[in-house]
């Protein structure tokens, strides 16, 4: 006769007790070290050759990496920056206010500008700008298609300089006006609602609840386009003016070392954007306050 089956019941504290006693793997990732070996490898080679090849002249890099006229240029390089970073975004506050009115000619006229100061490539507003006296040799103030009350020749009044800081301020303004809106309407319209339901006065609304919140949005594309101003400034050495990618050209033409010059320039790039960008996460830090995802 064949024995009659038997029946075990395991309980869930005696499977957990087997699933506890197996022993726990990690996950191999071997491509992943695959991947770190390769960039490993490439990085010491590149290392390898800003040594060892003659070509990169650090003898001339570290003669001219200090020289007077190299840190002059570096100045009037961060005075263009932040010229064009302050006039651009003050006139993109305005566009921006613009293209948000209520009004369709107001919005007509935001955009315009937009349209315009985006689609001219900058070396061509900076060459309009810097010839600005062909056009117009004087300009004048007074009363629209009525007599002049004051008058100045243009060739004395925009100079070189004056013609690029123009020059990088409007067309920055035409991106500015599209960080700074895009930033308020990403503000929730509910909170808004809310603060008005509450009897809280518009200008406390926008300092209090839209400024704040904007800023998370607005800063890091902010951020961006200073740095790029910042290294679009070397487009004005079309102009003859003394930043510095000019004052690097000037010198290489000179002598003829023209890697270590362009090394000079690349170098002082990295360390006025990195400074940029470490300045960057600060602000946003500060910003993102009570924001911690």
């Amino acid at each position: 006769m064949p024995s009659s089956g038997t029946l075990t019941i395991v309980s869930s504290k005696d499977r957990s007790d087997d699933l506890s006693s197996l022993p726990v793997v990690a996950a191999r990732h071997p491509w992943r070290w695959v991947g770190v070996v390769a960039v490993l490898v490439l990085v010491a080679q590149f290392v390898h050759g800003l040594v060892t090849n003659p070509g990169w002249d650090w003898p001339t890099f570290a003669r001219y990496f200090t020289a007077e006229s190299i840190l002059t240029a570096v100045g009037t390089t961060i005075v263009l920056t932040v010229l064009g970073t302050v006039l651009g975004f003050a006139l993109g506050i305005v566009v921006a206010v613009l293209r948000l009115s209520r009004s369709r000619f107001l919005q007509a006229v935001g955009w315009t500008y937009i349209w315009a100061f985006r689609s001219i490539p900058l070396i061509v507003q900076l060459l309009f700008w810097f010839n600005i006296s062909y056009l117009y040799q004087r300009l004048s103030l007074g009363i629209p298609f009525g007599p002049e009350l004051v008058s100045f020749e243009t060739v004395e009044l925009i100079s070189p300089m004056g013609a690029a800081v123009v020059g990088l301020a409007l067309h920055q303004a035409a991106y500015a006006a599209e960080i700074v809106r895009s930033g308020v309407i990403s503000v929730d319209p509910g909170q808004l609602e809310a603060a008005a339901a509450l009897g809280i006065p518009k200008t406390r609304q926008f300092r209090r609840i839209v400024l704040p919140q904007a800023m998370r949005a607005i800063l890091p594309n902010a951020a961006n386009e200073v740095i790029s101003l910042f290294k679009g400034t070397s487009v004005v050495s079309v102009m003859a003016i003394g930043e510095l990618f000019y004052q690097v050209q000037v010198i290489y033409g000179r002598n003829a070392r023209v890697v270590a010059l362009l090394m000079v320039a690349t170098v002082w790039y990295i360390i006025l954007t990195t400074l940029l960008s470490i300045g960057q996460h600060y602000v946003e830090r500060y910003f993102a306050r009570g924001d911690r995802r």
